[in-house]
């Protein structure tokens, strides 16, 4: 593995990362600006990974299924998503492009491809901006003493929205600066937390760790398919690297910046995710009563016991901050995708998605339709909650198709001859990082997609799966009936092929800097 050297943002470098741009095809005389930092970087992966968001949405869920020991898939999943970064980072120094997965999956294997990873991926974006802001609404009610209810959870989220899209709008360096400050405030508060809750309201000793108080029973009596549904707060938690990768033409020297930002969001967000994690449940006082169902929110009680009115309502105040700058990095990785999308002409109304600008250095058209889009889906849970629910369920799994994708297309390429050549690689560890990222993935996959309620309607208890045919369906249909795939000359399915073996066309278009085209 090569080593990973800081750069700074100087004439030269600057030169040299338009150089490699105009050499895969794009550019730079539309250019986002280069100020996000390393630390920039490793925060916009951290806040969209959001350790805070992660461990509180879904800690009395997973605590319930299988009791403590949940905590243990925290560590699993960790080592899962490591190998996918690996393979990312490599990916990445090849291709520092923005809009991550679909460049990638473009020149690892080929435009329909790089189409199909592209729409799932958005849509998945897109439905998760809405899923994150909408999961605000009770904690902004909780702060400011709002009734709870439909009308002001989304007038909360819709505020949240907004606020988020507005700073993306400032640019690069706001983006990375809002980022900063929410990791911040986020590890700051994550250790505050944790370590208040571990010294002032500790009730358990790390001997509950091994304990499952009897929650296999409500799976038939076998652990194993508890600890599976308790894992998802594991798999849920750790993606948000990947947005290292979307910003690739906005940092220094990305082949060696971005990997190692990749690495360093999941050292970082997954030691304070499971630090959470961990102090919650030695803090809270009867486990066995949450694993039976009789205590509906082990979270809210646990901080209200240990820091009084006063302080929970300063917790909620850092944890609205959490999930305010998840949304603003959601979007921003978002509006780059659609961009990305836009500019190779892959999507409808991709002359208008596709601008970019001069002045404020973001494309404008994309922003708007990464807080739109969630907005709308936010206003139609008026119309129908169970509608909200259906959409949402495909957020997590679009985006582990969306690695998996990229894990394949690179498996596919090594195969075909690829030998990765940017400033981060893995060298003869590639191919088994590749495979366990190819098992990891697929294990995580078909464990949200398993049915886990018996007693419900079927529907139900496949609206996980149902929902990503319907996504994936969809974009078939568009991309057989429209080919999409076929109106950009940018270079595709080339990752494999040796340079001195292309054809003088090829060699042209790798070289060239690729004109917009009007539309």
């Amino acid at each position: 593995m090569r080593a990973d050297a800081s750069t700074t943002n100087t004439p030269t470098q600057h030169d040299a990362d338009a150089a490699h741009l105009a050499s895969l095809g794009y550019s730079y005389d539309k250019q986002f600006k280069r100020e996000m930092s390393f630390f920039g970087n490793v925060s916009l992966g951290f806040t969209y990974l959001s350790p805070v968001v992660g461990v509180y949405s879904l800690f009395a869920v997973s605590l319930a299924s299988a009791g403590p020991p949940m905590l243990w898939s925290l560590l699993i999943v960790a080592v899962g998503q490591m190998m996918v970064a690996l393979v990312f980072g490599e990916v990445v120094s090849n291709f520092p492009v923005s809009g991550g997965v679909y460049p990638w999956s473009r020149r690892l294997w080929g435009r329909r491809w790089a189409w199909m990873n592209g729409w799932v991926y958005l849509i998945s974006l897109l439905v998760t901006i809405a899923s994150v802001a909408y999961g605000s609404g009770m904690y902004l009610g909780a702060l400011f003493g709002f009734e709870p209810g439909p009308s002001t959870t989304i007038t909360c989220a819709l505020g949240m929205i907004a606020i988020a899209t507005l700073l993306n709008f400032g640019g690069t360096k706001v983006v990375s600066l809002a980022a900063s400050i929410g990791l911040i405030a986020e590890l700051g508060g994550a250790l505050i937390v944790g370590g208040g809750l571990i010294v002032f309201a500790r009730h358990n000793d790390l001997g509950v760790l091994f304990n499952g108080f009897g929650s296999a029973d409500n799976f038939g009596g076998n652990y194993f398919a508890a600890f599976a549904a308790a894992g998802l707060i594991g798999v849920y938690q750790y993606y948000g690297f990947e947005a290292c990768g979307d910003v690739a033409e906005e940092v220094p020297n990305p082949g060696r910046q971005i990997p190692k930002a990749m690495r360093m969001t999941i050292y970082v967000g997954g030691a304070a995710a499971t630090f959470v994690c961990l102090s919650l449940i030695l803090a809270t006082p009867d486990i066995a009563a949450v694993v039976r169902g009789d205590v509906a929110d082990p979270v809210g009680a646990a901080l209200l016991s240990a820091f009084g009115p006063i302080g929970y309502r300063i917790v909620l105040l850092v944890v609205l901050i959490s999930f305010a700058s998840c949304v603003l990095s959601l979007q921003a990785a978002a509006s780059r995708l659609g961009y990305s999308l836009a500019r190779d002409h892959m999507l409808p109304l991709s002359g208008l998605l596709g601008r970019f600008s001069d002045r404020l250095h973001v494309p404008p058209f994309a922003l708007l339709v990464a807080g739109l889009v969630p907005a709308g889906i936010i206003l139609g849970s008026r119309v129908s909650t169970n509608a909200l629910t259906a959409i949402i369920s495909f957020a997590s799994l679009g985006i582990y198709l969306g690695f998996q994708m990229v894990v394949i297309a690179a498996l596919r390429a090594r195969l075909k001859g690829w030998k990765p050549a940017g400033a981060f690689t893995l060298g003869k560890w590639g191919l088994p990082a590749n495979l366990l990222a190819l098992g990891w993935g697929a294990t995580g996959i078909i464990n949200m997609v398993w049915p886990r309620t018996p007693g419900a309607p079927w529907y139900e208890n496949y609206l996980v799966l149902i929902s990503g045919v319907v996504v994936v369906t969809a974009g078939l249909i568009y991309m057989l009936a429209a080919k999409p795939y076929l109106k950009s000359d940018t270079p595709h399915g080339d990752a494999h092929v040796d340079p001195m073996q292309k054809t003088p066309t090829a060699l042209a278009s790798d070289g060239a800097v690729r004109k917009e085209k009007a539309q």
